[in-house]
This record gives structure tokens, sequence and C-alpha cells, in this order.
């Protein structure tokens, strides 16, 4: 598997990642007073060219998620500004570089905005289910139409139905998809979500171009807020918003945001 460069593609095996120094293993396990990690092991990832601000290179902290344990390590981890890929987690660990900032939705802050509202009214005919995280042949040739439409020159537009199925399926935490259908029972969107002690992680999203104007992509992060108010679950991940990245940027639009700022979760500010 591949992380070094923000996709989710299986890759063939390679050498392990040379394991981090000291003090910036110390930084990956900063969490939120009171919470701890269990020790493990992690690894920084080589320099690479960065897929979201041209012209900078990227490095990360990853560790591996395994065990019994893995689903609670991963709460914890998600809390100090981790997401998952497959059997990992990972961090930024960018040289002078802080652009990608972690953020998530508080869900009970959360008002709509018109914006929103317009979004939840074009979606509210659409069914949305929460299944096991197992892949089908309809899902992915909804993938590809996407990738094919959206990101044709990335690197996930190459990937296979092995490869659609290893990203779904090689999570060893709670991992779950959620499917939305139209009324007559075709599929608009999916999403991969991870869900933690304290909210969802939404990890990978993904719907038909053709009903590109009705922001499935945004209904589905409306829909998680949506889900976590029935469960009483406190947070939705987003992942990292990067104010130079247009793919990223967009997450700033969404009410109640918090960012993670040295340990600490606060409200969101373009700038820190």
């Amino acid at each position: 598997m591949d992380i070094t460069s923000g996709g989710t593609r299986p890759r063939p095996q390679r050498s392990r990642p040379q394991a981090a120094a000291p003090d910036s293993a110390r930084q990956a396990r900063q969490t939120p007073p009171g919470a701890s990690l269990p020790l493990r092991q992690f690894f920084a990832t080589a320099a690479v060219p960065c897929p979201y601000v041209p012209g900078r290179a990227e490095r990360k902290l990853i560790v591996e998620l395994a065990g019994a344990a893995a689903p609670v390590f991963y709460d914890e981890l998600s809390r100090a500004g981790f997401r998952r890929s497959h059997r990992f987690a990972y961090r930024p660990a960018c040289r002078a570089c802080t652009a990608c900032v972690p953020v998530r939705i508080d869900v009970e802050g959360f008002r709509h905005t018109r914006s929103t509202r317009r979004v939840r009214n074009a979606n509210g005919a659409l069914e949305g289910r929460i299944l096991a995280p197992r892949a089908t042949v309809e899902q992915f040739e909804l993938f590809v139409l996407y990738q094919r439409s959206r990101h044709r020159d990335g690197d996930m537009a190459a990937m296979n139905y092995g490869d659609y199925r290893a990203m779904v399926e090689e999570s060893a935490v709670r991992t779950a998809l959620v499917e939305w259908r139209e009324p007559d029972g075709r599929l608009a969107a999916v999403a991969l979500v991870d869900r933690l002690d304290d909210g969802f992680s939404a990890v990978y999203s993904f719907y038909d171009p053709a009903r590109g104007r009705r922001s499935l992509g945004t209904w589905s992060i409306l829909w998680l807020v949506e889900e976590c108010g029935r469960q009483g679950l406190p947070y939705v991940y987003l992942g990292y918003w990067i104010a130079e990245s247009p793919k990223m940027a967009y997450k700033a639009r969404f009410p109640a945001l918090q960012r993670l700022a040295d340990g600490q979760w606060l409200p969101f500010a373009a700038e820190p």
C-alpha cells in the first residue's frame, strides 16, 4: 500500500519506512489532556512531491493498526490528527510546512446555513444505509465513473476491483460503508467511514458524477452529522483542511468546524 502520495492504492512490497526520530514519534503521540496511547512503533516515510501544494514535499508519520486493541488505539490517534489508509494510521510530518490542518465538525454546535439546507433538501429522497465493509461490483462501477469524471489524472483512477476491495475491506478498526440510493433503488453515492468512540471519520466518498449539481459529497457529510445526532456521537472527522488546495479548502464551509492546534481542538479559523 502506498500512503506517501495521499492515495490508498495497494502497491508492491517495498522496503519498510525509516523509523521516526524520537522527537517526531513523541509529537505523533500528542493527544488532548487526559488521553494516552499504547506504545507502538512509528515510522517516517521518505519525502515525495506534495499532491496538494505544488512545489512542496510531503512526509508522513505512520503506524500500523493491528490486533484487538487497534480500534481503541485508532480512537486516540484520530483525536491527535491521524487518518487511516488500509491497516495504517498516518499524519503529516512535513518540514517547514503546516498546511495540513486536522478538522472536525462539532455536531452539537452544528446549525444549517442556507447552502447546507439547500443540499439537504435536494437529496432528501435518498435513503442512506450503514453496511458492513464489503466491496461490490455495483459500488466499483460507480467508483470508476467518479474517478474518470473528477480525478482522471489521479493515482486512484487506475485502481482495479482488487484495489478497490482492499481499500474497503483492509481495516483493523470499526469500518463501515454508507450507501445512498434513489427511491427506485439506483445507487447514487457511497462513503467509506470509520466508527470512533466519539463519532465518525469520513475516509473517502464517491458519487454519480451525473448528479454533480446535487452536491452529493457535501450531502454525505451532512448525513453523517445527522447520523451522529441520532446515535448521540459528538464529532464528524473530516481529515485535513488545506487552504491552498481547492480539493480540501471546501471543508471550511461546514458550520461548527473545529481545528487541531498544539494538541487542542479549537473553533475553526482560517488563520491559526
